[in-house]
């Protein structure tokens, strides 16, 4: 029997998704985790972000075929208001416009209704960590459309607000790595990478590893090139 969470001691999240039943069945599935406590529900965007306001939630999973506020803009507004929030979009749209829009909104992941339901407790465990849920290659794809479309890093290098290790975290992160991953290929412990990656988000106002790595290609940190995949 799953424990029933209690939000002083689980990831705090609302759920903005317009079925109910939908709604409810996934409220169930991440509340039957005993890790996950779902502090308010929203039908539409505008619940959505009014729900954000209310609560001050860790994570928002966000529909975005919503009525009224659709699930992109209820996410950038989220992210505006409270760049700490981690967004996990949970929708049936696979279109590349739909990803690159939500991403850019702000999103931390990305995920389409057929996933399991352990994959989503997953998903919203990591969103909390910090961490991108999308596979490698997706990020590389996605973040190189966004800098495309932002015209690229520019020429002149903007001052690195990060220390040398917090620079390292954040390109191996970038390259889709887990925390266990990075902490092992930097010799240190889980803890010590959620803290480095905690200072980064905190010293570039952001809520994601990817909006952080956004950050960093935008103003010339380091490029594409060093966000390859390890082998």
């Amino acid at each position: 029997m799953s424990r029933q969470p209690h939000a002083g001691d689980a990831i705090r999240v609302v759920l903005a998704e317009d079925h109910a039943l939908v709604r409810q069945g996934t409220r169930r599935i991440l509340e039957d985790s005993g890790r996950i406590a779902v502090v308010a529900e929203a039908a539409d965007g505008e619940e959505a972000i009014a729900a954000v306001e209310r609560c001050d939630p860790d994570v928002a999973i966000i529909d975005i075929g919503m009525p009224g506020i659709n699930g992109i803009e209820a996410t950038g507004r989220i992210k505006t208001a409270h760049p700490h929030v981690g967004v996990l979009a949970l929708t049936v749209h696979d279109d590349d416009q739909y990803v690159f829009a939500l991403l850019d909104a702000g999103a931390a992941g990305y995920l389409l209704k057929d996933v399991e339901g352990s994959q989503l407790v997953e998903a919203v465990e990591a969103v909390h960590a910090g961490e991108s849920v999308l596979h490698p290659a997706i990020t590389q794809k996605v973040l190189a459309r966004l800098v495309d479309r932002g015209g690229g890093p520019p020429r002149q290098l903007a001052e690195l607000p990060l220390t040398d290790r917090e620079n390292e975290t954040l390109k191996l992160a970038a390259t889709g790595m887990p925390n266990k991953d990075i902490a092992a290929t930097l010799g240190v412990s889980v803890r010590t990478v959620e803290t480095h990656l905690s200072r980064v988000f905190h010293k570039l106002k952001v809520g994601s590893r990817t909006e952080a790595v956004l950050h960093g290609l935008r103003r010339g940190w380091f490029d594409l090139e060093d966000l390859e995949p390890p082998r």
